[in-house]
């Protein structure tokens, strides 16, 4: 079985499935054809199994498939949902620890080429420390063993290679003021944050913006959310939004220019780059 993303082996098998469905074919008609088990086709479609991209492009010949951005999507898509290489994938080993959203989260993440992200009460994860790290964990699981946190840790910790990869990811954050002043894990934790938020922002494949409490009301205060793009295809990219329990993945083309539009204007309010680097410092000296 792959281990690429649930959410992109989803994606593909209601692609696939509606490419059937126009064509008129059942799942065992069209297995027929290609000499597969109807259960192959079953468990494609419903996302339970990965599918290799020559699966897929024998199924988009099968269903009479021409178009070569239609078919150039799918084929991508099915590289995106099956094996991103041994190298980036570290967090199986903490499969006993995490739960399959983090580590579609996870693998969404190794494989972006871009991410624009919105975070109203916390550092984003990539750019953490690991004092900051653990106050956080320890505060959003109370109560877990001290091994644990230690395993989650090692895990947000270990997510910060994409920023060293080759390429890097190039970030864009936008931090509400409120991410700052927020006294997670005592001063010197935070002052040492914001330190390491300073020198991050010197990286050139990092973004760093500060929406200050003078801009009032703003898009960004109807939660935090994260959009990942990817390398050559638009159609890939994905936005992803945090509950209590589980994670909600939106794909859909009016979610994505949805939230564009609303990265794009959250971005126009927060302070540029130096001057929010300015403020940081500020606050750390007096943290």
């Amino acid at each position: 079985m792959q281990h690429g993303p649930a959410v992109r082996r989803r994606k593909l098998g209601e692609e696939l499935r509606a490419l059937r469905d126009r064509c008129g074919f059942t799942s065992g008609e069209a297995a027929q054809l290609l000499g597969w088990h109807q259960s192959k086709i079953s468990r494609i479609e419903t996302g339970r199994s990965g599918v290799k991209p020559e699966d897929v492009r024998l199924l988009l010949d099968a269903y009479g498939v021409s178009d070569a951005r239609e078919r150039a999507l799918l084929e991508a898509l099915a590289v995106s949902a099956g094996d991103t290489g041994q190298a980036r994938q570290w967090w199986h080993e903490y499969r006993g620890l995490l739960p399959q959203e983090y580590r579609d989260f996870i693998s969404l993440e190794a494989s972006a080429s871009a991410a624009r992200t919105v975070e109203l009460s916390v550092v984003p994860g990539l750019l953490q420390t690991p004092a900051y790290a653990r106050a956080v964990t320890r505060a959003a699981l109370g109560g877990m063993p001290e091994p644990k946190v230690d395993a989650l840790v090692d895990v947000r910790l270990a997510r910060q290679s994409v920023l060293r990869a080759d390429p890097p990811l190039q970030l864009s954050a936008v931090l509400d003021e409120a991410v700052l002043r927020r006294q997670i894990g005592g001063p010197e934790v935070m002052a040492e944050q914001l330190r390491h938020l300073t020198a991050v922002a010197e990286l050139p494949q990092v973004r760093l913006q500060v929406l200050p409490f003078s801009v009032g009301g703003h898009l960004g205060l109807t939660g935090p959310f994260v959009i990942f793009s990817f390398p050559n295809i638009a159609d890939l990219d994905v936005v992803v939004l945090d509950h209590l329990t589980s994670s909600l993945y939106l794909e859909r083309k009016e979610d994505l220019e949805a939230y564009s539009a609303a990265f794009r204007t959250i971005q126009a309010h927060a302070l540029p780059p130096q001057d929010s680097s300015d403020l940081i410092s500020a606050i750390a000296d007096g943290a």
